[in-house]
């Protein structure tokens, strides 16, 4: 793809959980194609490290999206700063591989506040702003466990995930008529710092072997993915799931 894109002048993208993996490269890609972007991480001094390598486009604002009026909060202060929001990409996610006869209920439930109605909130939050300007992109980041089941998340995890294609599904439904599209992008298994948390070099290789493309996702092949959901040139595209795996999964 040409590194000459200017296509997201103008435009402004809130990333969630964008301090490093899927959510930082997001960010990245987002901003060199021209964009205003927000960086979404719980940690003020991570998020801001980013906005001062990107820029005066790059706004960071932290905030635990599971409490109370946080992305209300933080859809705001993007308000406050830019003046509109275009692009909201729910990247934000909780993944933890506990087996089925050890997950708690305490843990299920934190998956799908982080996972599923975190997204939700966020999406509201976005509506007004979206609404009035008769534009939006908005993205919501599955997995392709959440299309069948997680190699290496629990049950928690591809709940949560299957959960949140069901909610893509049904705000694109409602929300066309507005300008706003939604979509879903759903990663197989990618290079990132959080997959390698759960996995041996040694198991990812040996899962790679068996792909039809026999490597690991980057993460910026993702956020390529991702800003084509999020670009004008995807615009009566809605309600789908991208699937990027590497054919580990072919529907």
């Amino acid at each position: 793809m040409s590194e000459s894109l200017n296509d997201f002048a103008g435009r402004v993208a809130i990333v969630t959980g964008a301090a490093r993996g899927l959510g930082r490269a997001a960010i990245e890609r987002l901003h060199e194609r021209g964009a205003c972007v927000v960086i979404n991480a719980r940690d003020q001094a991570r998020a801001q490290a980013i906005a001062d390598v990107l820029g005066e486009r790059a706004f960071a604002v932290a905030g635990d999206i599971t409490h109370s009026g946080v992305p209300e909060a933080i859809v705001r202060q993007t308000l406050e700063r830019f003046g509109r929001v275009d692009i909201l990409v729910n990247n934000a996610a909780l993944a933890m591989s506990t087996r089925f006869d050890a997950l708690s209920i305490d843990e299920w439930r934190a998956a799908l506040e982080v996972n599923l109605t975190a997204p939700f909130v966020f999406t509201k939050a976005v509506l007004p702003s979206m609404k009035a300007q008769q534009y939006g992109r908005i993205v919501n980041i599955s997995s392709t466990g959440g299309r069948m089941v997680s190699t290496l998340g629990g049950a928690h995890y591809t709940a949560s995930k299957t959960g949140l294609l069901g909610l893509t599904r049904a705000a694109a439904k409602e929300l066309g008529r507005f300008g706003i599209t939604v979509n879903a992008v759903c990663p197989g298994m990618i290079d990132t710092e959080l997959t390698r948390e759960y996995a041996s070099s040694e198991m990812l290789q040996q899962l790679a072997s068996g792909f039809p493309v026999p490597r690991l996702g980057t993460a910026r092949e993702v956020a390529d993915v991702i800003c084509f959901a999020a670009s004008e040139a995807a615009g009566y595209i809605s309600g789908a799931a991208f699937d990027i795996n590497g054919g580990d999964l072919m529907m």
